[in-house]
C-alpha cells in the first residue's frame, strides 16, 4: 500500500522558516516527479511546487517563487519544501503529492500556520 508522510509543520511568526518532508513508501517514486500542494481556508487545493524524478528540475506557483525552496533525496521518494519568508497568506493544510502517469497519490497534510 502505497503512503505519503507528511512532517515538519507547526506555527511560525510572519518572517519566519519551516521545513516540511514527505516520506513515501510502499513503491518508489524515485523516478516520478513528487510535489507540494497546499489548501488554505476557504479556497480550493492548490499547486506548490513540483520537482522531478529523473531530471530534478523544479517548478514553483508565482506566490512562492523567491521564498520556497523544493528538492528531493537523488533516488529516494523523499521530497522536501523548504519555505522562507512565511506570510500569514500561507497558512494551510500543506500535502504531499506523488504523480504516476494518471495516478495521483496523497499524503494526509501537515498544518502550517503563520501569525502577523
Amino acid at each position: 500500500q502505497v503512503q505519503l508522510s507528511e512532517s515538519g509543520g507547526g506555527t511560525v511568526q510572519a518572517g519566519g522558516s519551516l521545513r516540511l518532508s514527505c516520506a513515501a513508501s510502499g513503491r518508489s517514486f524515485s523516478h516520478f516527479a513528487m510535489g507540494w500542494f497546499r489548501r488554505s481556508p476557504g479556497k480550493e487545493r492548490e499547486f506548490v511546487a513540483v520537482v522531478g524524478g529523473d531530471n530534478g528540475k523544479a517548478y514553483y506557483a508565482d506566490f512562492v517563487k523567491g521564498r520556497f525552496t523544493i528538492s528531493r533525496d537523488k533516488g529516494a521518494s523523499t521530497v522536501y519544501l523548504e519555505m522562507n519568508s512565511l506570510k500569514p497568506e500561507d497558512t494551510a493544510v500543506y500535502y504531499c503529492n506523488a504523480q504516476i502517469a494518471s495516478n495521483a497519490f496523497w499524503g494526509q497534510g501537515t498544518q502550517v500556520t503563520v501569525s502577523s
